[in-house]
């Protein structure tokens, strides 16, 4: 109740541009989403392009400048995992799953620098105990695909290992970016399975690696966008010149669809 509450009273101080932003992210989440549900692939394909361009436009539109060094972060993240989708489909196909391994395993970097400095908020990190799980899965996916990795085993562990660590951290900013943090482990963990694990079919494999990539992501952003907020404060009147963290104007007066 309390996240949605807070949701609402953002996209009510929202302006036009950032509602227009969000709208634009969840159009094409839908459209993607539908073409991997009907099996167009090819416009599913063309859409991912379109993704986390998008979403990192969000993240752009609804802080306010100078940027956090966190924002900062995650919009070099976002950008790493847009190359992680497209670069994959302009090299050969025996080199496209390690490419896509490479870019996602920089993204993971920048949002383990980006969380660190939250780490004492982590309720996982206070009570070590807690991390067993995160552990557990790992080690069972890593047991589940050793077999079907072969030499790419490596690469694996080490961005399976990064990926566990991304979303331990993630649990610093709150629950919103604890559940991010986990969902995202869940759509790479159905990757990895998918393509190594003997046995494992998921139906609509696409849909749902897909789905919970785009909701993994967009928590992750929405938990940093209401730090920032909460860390800037709700800002209602500012020195002249200076954006607001809600409107990114370089006005003192609030836009009228703040009012």
């Amino acid at each position: 109740m309390a996240v949605t509450t807070r949701a609402q009273a953002a996209w009510s101080r929202a302006n036009a541009r950032q509602r227009a932003t969000l709208g634009l992210f969840t159009a094409l989440a839908v459209v993607h989403l539908g073409a991997q549900l009907a099996g167009a692939s090819a416009l599913a394909n063309r859409s991912q392009w379109l993704l986390m361009p998008a979403l990192a436009l969000v993240v752009a539109v609804w802080t306010a400048r100078p940027r956090k060094r966190r924002v900062r972060l995650v919009l070099v993240a976002l950008g790493l995992s847009w190359l992680g989708d497209t670069a994959p489909d302009l090299v050969p196909d025996a080199a496209s799953f390690l490419v896509m391994i490479g870019f996602f395993l920089l993204a993971q970097v920048c949002y383990i620098t980006a969380f660190v400095p939250g780490a004492r908020r982590s309720p996982i990190l206070r009570r070590p105990l807690l991390a067993w799980p995160y552990a557990l899965v790992f080690v069972v996916l890593v047991v589940l695909c050793a077999r079907g990795a072969g030499p790419v085993l490596g690469p694996v562990i080490v961005y399976g290992a990064c990926l566990t660590a991304m979303a331990v951290l993630a649990t610093g900013l709150g629950r919103i970016g604890g559940v991010g943090g986990a969902i995202f482990f869940v759509s790479d963990s159905l990757i990895a399975l998918g393509a190594f694990a003997d046995g494992f079919h998921l139906p609509v494999a696409g849909f749902w690696v897909m789905s919970t990539y785009l909701v993994g992501q967009g928590l992750l952003a929405v938990a940093v966008l209401d730090e920032d907020r909460d860390r800037r404060g709700t800002v209602t009147t500012t020195e002249p010149g200076q954006p607001t963290a809600w409107t990114g104007a370089g006005s003192g007066t609030p836009e009228e669809s703040l009012r």
